[in-house]
């Protein structure tokens, strides 16, 4: 059984509808969804905050590039368009995590190379799995507690309905 942990955010358009449809998209592979934050734009491009939630999925006949591919699917189907690195967007899926494994392939790293750094994974990831741990990096809850207290207080949770 393959499994990984995926962060999913958006800042454009129905950004609560781009969630739930790449949630669906990956049918039943989905073993657990975090509730939705709102979070700040990472990177330096000015723009609006975002989306973001977690969700850690499971698949017999889906390995790490597989679940690269239907994230990718998942971003196509939301007309994702890469205009500028860590710009605006519908969908922004990134793999955090497949089976524990740590490889530098520049296709796809695993760990997520910047996943330690980002509250926005982190936060939600541990409300998922409180003794969580990022492959190469460690526990999440104690990668979490070595960030910036403001970049935590910072994800914010949505209230939906």
């Amino acid at each position: 059984m393959s499994r990984a942990v995926l962060s999913l955010g958006s800042n454009i358009g129905d950004t609560l509808g781009y969630l739930a449809a790449a949630v669906a998209s990956f049918g039943d592979s989905v073993v657990a969804v975090s509730p939705v934050y709102r979070t700040p734009p990472w990177g330096g491009v000015e723009q609006q905050d975002f989306h973001n939630l977690v969700m850690i999925v499971a698949d017999p006949a889906t390995d790490a590039a597989g679940w690269l591919r239907r994230s990718q699917e998942a971003e196509q189907a939301a007309e994702r368009t890469r205009e500028v690195r860590w710009g605006p967007r519908t969908l922004d899926v990134d793999v955090i995590t497949v089976d524990g494994v740590v490889s530098d392939d520049p296709v796809l790293t695993l760990p997520h190379p910047r996943a330690a750094e980002r509250a926005f994974v982190l936060v939600p990831w541990l409300r998922l799995e409180p003794t969580a741990v990022l492959p190469g990096q460690g526990p999440v809850a104690d990668l979490l507690a070595a960030l910036p207290a403001e970049d935590i207080e910072e994800v914010r949770d949505v209230v939906i309905g």
